[in-house]
């Protein structure tokens, strides 16, 4: 606890009467931190800070980097501007040595700024200054990492720019036919094709999602070999797992094969999910559960493909691809579902040419004045439409059934109603698509009357259901019909065990499944959250169960006679 007499010495609380100290001296929290700990994180309650003793510092994430800021030493103090502008903590913070902080709250943050005239004006006097150099900070940062050239309407460049937008990379597009004055002059840049530009230096002929990663930095190869958990996926199951996990103790590894948040992340707006009123875009959910996971240690590897698990013994391990082995003691299966594929004529080739599965964000600019469909009743779909109804002219929406109230939360149909440049099409079927380098036109019919049309359209974005992608799992683990994982009560006799299997965990024991790609999981965002950290519960009881196991074996090792029959090993499994 800290004193009124070592408040005393320090210029700030100089400012302050003898009664005011010792009221900070009993209300104030004293706190103790060790190097590289945090103190706050950005989108945090903001308190107001002063260093006691060591050195704190600011770490902002700028390009998809975190960068230092400044350092705060003994006696200095912070946190002033979130709490006067009534905003989140805006910069990361964390010691850099051990350090002792003292934290004042909000609330007594006001009110000492309302009794007493020269603290205000020495707080309000920092808050100006540090404002200023915040705007300088700025106008000297690059506004872009990657600069793109080629055409936006190809099907790799619409893949770049997703990747981008969903790592949170800033770039800037340049069209080769119409930005021609905007190249670089002093680059030796390919003429033809798609070519990025990482932070001015590096050029990139022709990326694959994996080559920008590896250009960025980020991380695309595991550290380690060997891991508690292994989470294979990370859209908002994974996620919750691998914040679960690694806050528990855990070593986590997540594998992501595109970038964090599955299709959740695609959403422009997901509205009913609990603690935010106003909603929150995928992106932003899932940037947020994936700082809070690495603050707890988890380690993510994205452009990674899991392509097999093997399990010998109790070991499970996962090839990814280009043949990266990592082991690990469990495995959390939170792969998601992939889009079902539209069964129209000429469907194929227009693919990434005005035909896109499912609607990131990063597509609003490239709709702007245009008319497009969007075939599809479900909330997808619908959060979609909202969200591209201020760019584009005009939104039709083809529907099989009767419309999008048996199919669509009531909320977006609401909403969907309110939008003058949204039409629905119920009872209509998308047939063929037209174009010759690009999209053209479509043809649908009224599967009530049969009748035809054909229509000129500008883009066409399918989100029509989802289906599976689990024909690389182990022929050991149950899955139904349509290729959902099978968990406890469902594994219908395939269970191998004497013990029964935990709910969330497949016909192969340690490996466990949660979220959309699991049989009879609800395809919601809370519903995967909720299942991805209740899949870590049953990853604990397992591995107590099995370091039990490993008790009794060394035990009768050491007595040189092996476990009944194997009955005490499937006892203890």
């Amino acid at each position: 606890m800290v004193t009124s007499f070592e408040l005393a010495q320090i210029p700030l609380f100089e400012l302050l009467s003898p009664v005011q100290r010792e009221k900070i001296s009993r209300t104030a929290a004293d706190l103790r931190v060790r190097a590289g700990e945090w103190l706050a994180q950005e989108g945090d309650i903001p308190s107001f800070f002063v260093v006691l003793e060591g050195s704190v510092e600011f770490l902002k994430k700028i390009g998809g980097v975190t960068e230092p800021m400044i350092v705060y030493e003994a006696e200095e103090f912070f946190g002033e501007v979130p709490l006067l502008l009534g905003a989140r903590v805006l910069v990361g913070l964390r010691a850099r040595v051990d350090s002792r902080i003292l934290r004042i709250d909000r609330s007594q943050f006001l009110e000492l700024i309302t009794e007493s005239r020269c603290w205000s004006d020495r707080i309000l006097g920092a808050m100006a200054t540090r404002v200023r150099s915040v705007q300088e900070t700025i106008r000297r940062t690059r506004t872009e990492r990657v600069v793109l050239i080629g055409d936006e309407m190809h099907a790799q460049c619409r893949g770049i720019l997703t990747f981008l937008s969903r790592c949170g990379i800033p770039y800037c597009w340049i069209d080769r036919t119409f930005d021609i004055d905007r190249l670089p002059e002093n680059l030796l840049i390919p003429t033809e094709g798609l070519v990025a530009i990482v932070d001015g230096q590096k050029i990139l002929p022709e990326p694959t999602e994996s080559e920008m990663a590896e250009a960025l930095g980020i991380q695309t190869t595991p550290y380690a070999t060997a891991y508690d958990v292994v989470i294979i996926g990370a859209g908002p199951a994974g996620l919750a797992a691998a914040v679960c996990g690694s806050s528990e103790g855990l070593k986590v590894l997540i594998v992501e094969q595109a970038t964090p948040g599955g299709q959740a992340g695609t959403s422009s707006r997901i509205e009913n999910y609990l603690g935010f009123p106003g909603g929150i875009s995928g992106d932003e959910l899932s940037d947020r559960a994936l700082c809070q996971a690495r603050r707890f240690g988890a380690e993510i590897v994205i452009t990674r493909r899991a392509e097999r698990i093997d399990v010998t013994g109790e070991e499970k391990t996962v090839t990814l691809n280009e043949g990266l082995k990592v082991r690990s003691r469990s495995v959390v299966l939170a792969t998601g579902v992939d889009w079902r594929l539209l069964e129209a004529d000429g469907i194929e080739k227009m693919i990434g040419h005005g035909v896109v599965y499912g609607a990131s964000r990063t597509e609003a600019m490239a709709v702007i004045g245009k008319h497009i469909f969007i075939v599809g009743g479900g909330n997808s779909a619908g959060q979609a439409a909202i969200y591209f109804s201020g760019y584009a002219a005009g939104i039709t929406m083809i529907v099989r059934g009767n419309g999008l109230a048996q199919s669509m939360s009531q909320y977006l149909v609401a909403e969907i109603e309110k939008k003058t440049n949204i039409r629905v099409e119920a009872h209509t079927e998308v047939t063929s698509v037209n174009g010759v380098f690009n999209l053209e036109a479509i043809t649908t019919a009224d599967r009530k009357t049969g009748d035809i049309k054909t229509r000129k359209i500008d883009a066409l974005f399918v989100m029509i259901g989802a289906k599976t992608d689990t024909a690389w799992l182990p022929v050991e683990m149950l899955r139904d019909e349509h290729g959902y994982v099978c968990t406890g009560g469902d594994a219908h006799g395939s269970w191998p065990l004497l013990r029964s299997p935990y709910p969330l965990e497949t016909t192969v024991p340690g490996i466990f499944c949660a979220g959309d790609v699991r049989h009879g999981s609800i395809k919601r965002v809370a519903s995967g959250v909720g299942e991805g950290s209740t899949a870590i519960t049953f990853v604990h009881q397992y591995l107590a169960l099995s370091n039990q196991l490993s008790s009794l074996e060394l035990l009768c090792h050491q007595e040189r006679r092996e476990p009944r029959d194997g009955v005490a090993r499937q006892a203890a499994l």
